[in-house]
């Protein structure tokens, strides 16, 4: 089971980190596909891969779309279900 608490607020602290051009190329391409800055698309894969790691019996979409829930929670969007 993924036990992932979202941040309140984010922190950020400047760290150097290398990149293989690979990768970082990559992450160019999808941080523009996506609308994210470059940053924030190598902390989503990061994030996605510490996840996959943690719950390897998980498939990538059950990730994603507990995640999307847990944001839809946070927004307050979300509906009563009634089992009837």
């Amino acid at each position: 089971m993924i036990v992932h608490k979202p941040l309140k607020k984010r922190n950020h602290m400047a760290t150097a980190v290398k990149l293989s051009d690979s990768l970082n190329s990559e992450a160019k391409i999808m941080s523009k596909a996506l609308n994210r800055s470059l940053a924030d698309q190598i902390e989503h894969w990061v994030k996605i891969g510490k996840i996959a790691e943690e719950n390897p019996d998980l498939t990538y979409e059950l990730v994603k779309s507990i995640l999307i829930a847990q944001q839809e929670v946070q927004a307050n969007k979300v509906e009563q279900y009634n089992f009837d």
